[in-house]
């Protein structure tokens, strides 16, 4: 199936996408890493709302690559600094890796 962004929609024997399996596994787990983290930072809502939104994006199916790249930098800005949440940062950076490159509209 070709998607408006001219991705092809990869799936497995199950039909379900792999690279959505991953983001959805990614994102869970920074959530859990991120309710257990003790300390209360200033943009610690921007990172919960963002988390929330990627995992609404792989659950309607293919997202949009250029949606899912806003969202981890938001998050990205958001937890950066707090260096216990930086592995599952990087999962989630790299799941949404899997989903490659926006398309280029610039001229």
């Amino acid at each position: 199936m070709l998607r408006s962004v001219g991705q092809r929609r990869v799936t497995t024997g199950s039909g379900v996408d792999p690279r959505v399996v991953e983001l959805r596994a990614a994102v869970s787990r920074l959530r859990r890493e991120l309710a257990g983290h003790p300390a209360d930072f200033t943009d610690r809502g921007i990172a919960e709302d963002e988390l929330a939104a990627l995992d609404a994006m792989a659950v309607s199916g293919v997202p949009e690559v250029r949606r899912l790249r806003r969202s981890l930098l938001l998050i990205a800005g958001s937890i950066g600094s707090v260096s216990a949440l930086s592995n599952g940062l990087t999962s989630v950076r790299q799941a949404v890796e899997l989903f490659g490159e926006p398309p280029s509209d610039l001229p």
